[in-house]
């Protein structure tokens, strides 16, 4: 399975919020970047994302999983755009800072990294075990 990260900034969507939606999971709205539409139609159901705050905090906090799969974005009036659900998974004991992931060598090629603006984007296997040692887990 692949593995992925996501992007919110906190005051919009936090990881707080995140985990308030239970089981039950919530959309993934929003999203206007080609790039990462392609990512969300990627997607298959059981897969796990990391949950980035961006903005504030800059840090991965939390492990999400796709619940629902790729489908239309109600909020998008061009009807180009789609959106996935997911629901919360478990915190990383420790969030994971851009700025530590910079400064780890091993996670050099990681898109965080080299296109931190893209919203939706893969996590190759060894960058997912490099964070998730580096968060606690």
């Amino acid at each position: 399975m692949a593995h992925w990260l996501v992007k919110s900034e906190p005051k919009k969507w936090s990881w707080e919020d995140q985990v308030k939606a239970g089981a039950k999971g919530t959309f993934w709205n929003g999203v206007r970047n080609q790039v990462a539409k392609q990512n969300m139609m990627a997607m298959k159901l059981g897969e796990e994302a990391f949950f980035y705050h961006s903005n504030e905090g800059k840090e991965i906090v939390g492990i999400v999983k796709v619940i629902k799969l790729y489908y239309p974005d109600p909020s998008d009036e061009s009807g180009k755009f789609g959106m996935v659900d997911f629901a919360a998974v478990k915190p990383l004991q420790k969030p994971v800072t851009l700025e530590a992931i910079k400064a780890d060598s091993r996670l050099e090629k990681m898109i965080l990294v080299n296109n931190s603006r893209l919203s939706v984007q893969p996590v190759a296997d060894e960058e997912w075990d490099m964070i998730l040692e580096l968060g606690g887990l």
